[in-house]
């Protein structure tokens, strides 16, 4: 912070030297010392210190509420990159990591992460080892029968391409006939194929069929790497996967990658979970996140991590 500059303005009187005038008989003489003026010093005012930055904080939760006072503890499965997981460090990092940081932020409190497993993460939520979960859980109708939860993220299925998208996809339909490279046994190759829970009316390669198109060729690797290197090496014309983690490739790899712009299938909100009717600290955490979303920091932490695809405009489900 730099404080204000100021002057010491001196006020030097000039001294008049009075010369009287020559008459015919008599002169006046000069006299023999001027005295020399006090100078007049303004004297330097105090300076008002500039405050700080207010910390922006729009809500707060009654410590009786929190697991902790004044830290927000916050649930998250840290193998789901990029939305959470371990940097090289071991430090917590990803999009879900960093929204969750700047809620606590806007709460005035401090955030501690505790790195759960997805299969025990609700038992923690209930035994209160935790205030919230942010951990890309998708809202269900069975999810919110045990928690409420606030939509702040739209997940999905998209394709990767090479950059400038050479083999022009658009849609699925753009697939047919064309070779395209997924993960052994994920989502993804699920409906492709049309297998559980997707029926044959909604299986990408039934959908060429009944658009009397040729079939989607498809490659499936054991590793998401190894489906991307295929396409990265032209021996597909896309890679099928989730759309956090074919964001985070484009994000790793923008010179090589990129995203069909508006292609995303089976579209699925995420929320974050509260333990039921804590509504006081229901309605902070989803003013916090919503002051995110009006002043731009929550489209900057998803672009931070190539996920802003996902970006929801409102907490409102």
């Amino acid at each position: 912070m730099t404080s204000p500059r100021f002057r010491i303005v001196g006020l030097l009187a000039a001294a008049a030297i009075a010369v009287g005038a020559c008459g015919t008989t008599t002169v006046t003489p000069a006299p023999t010392h001027t005295p020399k003026p006090t100078p007049v010093v303004t004297p330097r005012p105090t300076p008002t210190p500039t405050p700080a930055p207010t910390q922006l904080i729009v809500a707060t939760i009654p410590a009786g509420e929190l697991v902790a006072a004044g830290q927000l503890t916050v649930c998250s499965d840290a193998t789901n990159a990029p939305q959470e997981f371990l940097d090289a460090a071991g430090t917590p990092t990803g999009s879900d990591v960093d929204l969750a940081s700047e809620i606590a932020t806007r709460l005035g409190l401090k955030l501690v992460f505790l790195n759960t497993a997805s299969a025990k993460i609700l038992a923690a939520l209930a035994a209160r080892q935790c205030d919230i979960i942010i951990s890309a859980q998708p809202i269900t109708p069975t999810l919110l029968t045990k928690v409420d939860m606030i939509p702040y993220f739209q997940g999905g299925q998209t394709f990767v391409v090479a950059k400038g998208n050479p083999a022009g996809i658009q849609s699925a339909y753009d697939l047919c006939k064309k070779t395209i490279s997924v993960r052994k046994g994920s989502p993804e190759a699920n409906h492709v194929n049309g297998v559980s829970p997707y029926t044959r009316a909604r299986g990408l390669i039934a959908n060429c069929q009944a658009a009397r198109l040729s079939p989607i060729v498809v490659k499936t690797y054991t590793k998401d790497s190894d489906a991307l290197a295929a396409l990265i090496a032209n021996k597909v014309v896309a890679y099928f996967t989730d759309l956090p983690i074919a964001g985070w490739d484009v994000a790793l790899q923008p010179n090589q990658l990129a995203l069909v712009p508006g292609l995303v299938l089976d579209p699925v909100a995420e929320g974050i979970s509260l333990t039921k009717n804590q509504n006081d600290m229901y309605a902070a955490v989803r003013l916090a996140l919503q002051s995110m979303i009006d002043d731009g920091t929550y489209l900057k932490i998803l672009t931070r991590y190539g996920v802003e695809a996902g970006a929801v405009a409102s907490t409102l489900s």
